[in-house]
Parts: C-alpha cells; structure tokens; sequence
C-alpha cells in the first residue's frame, strides 16, 4: 500500500489530476528503495463502493456475452432444452479498511534487499487530504486506488 500527501493542505486535486492524465506518474513517483519511516500518522478508514457493470463492460466492447449468442449455454448442462444462457447483468463491489491491525482489502508479498548504510528516516503524518493506492508491484497493476478527504474526521 502507498500513500500520497501533497505537500499543500489544498494539492490533493493536482495530485489526482496528474495521476490520471500523466502516463507512468505512479512508476516515477514511487520510492526505488526501501523508505525508513519515523512517525507515522494515518487516520483508519473504510470505504465501499458498488455499481453495476454491464454498460462499461458493453462500452469497452463485451458484448458477447450479454447476447445470448452461442458460448454459455454449451457451459453447462441445461435442463431448459431451446432456451439460450447469457448474462443479464454483472454487479461489482470493492472495499477497504485501514485501522490499528494493518489493511484489509488485498495480500502482497516482497522481499526487500537491504543495503549497509545510514537512511534517514521520514514522517508521514496525513493532517490534510492524502491519496492511496494498493498495486501489484510485479505488473504495475492498480488494484484500489481511493483518496481520505477528511483525515482528521472520526
């Protein structure tokens, strides 16, 4: 999990500006080296989001399987001799949690290799709006990406 915090207390909208418009933003932004941490301050949150799918999945071109075309009936073993399988709808819902026990949402794994040597350590301490993002490392792929407009909100 990375977190963003602009450094003006008003900079989250530049930063998502950049993030969605500018190609590779995230690969040039994110630390190349293990980062020490001193303090560290984030507020714990949980956020849900669902919609239906259908139409972007229609829009980015699926749109086979909502046809009732040949394909999903041939899947399975239908009793309903005549009558074509298709999908009427598709329904998506993430969420993510952050408190005192870490990040429920998704599971990464890394190794780390150290170098010897001094690295000072930073705080991070998200007293104004801040971005967050859960990617795949290997792939580069987003996986949730959400921003904490209030921080300081219970």
């Amino acid at each position: 999990m990375y977190f963003f915090l602009p450094n003006a207390k008003g900079g989250l909208s530049a930063l998502m500006e950049k993030v969605t418009s500018e190609s590779g933003f995230l690969d040039r932004h994110l630390p190349c080296r293990r980062v020490e941490v001193g303090r560290l301050r984030i507020p714990k949150f949980k956020f849900s989001f669902g919609f239906e799918a259908s139409k972007v999945l229609k829009g980015l071109g699926l749109v086979l399987p909502f046809s009732g075309c040949e394909g999903l009936t041939e899947m399975v073993d239908s009793p309903t001799v005549g009558q074509e399988l298709y999908v009427s709808s598709i329904f998506h819902k993430a969420c993510i949690e952050v408190n005192e026990e870490g990040t429920e949402a998704a599971a990464a794994s890394a190794c780390v290799v150290k170098l010897f040597g001094y690295v000072e350590k930073i705080d991070f301490v998200a007293d104004h709006p801040f971005l967050f993002v859960i990617r795949e490392d290997v792939t580069g792929a987003v996986l949730f990406i959400g921003q904490v407009l209030n921080p300081l909100a219970d």
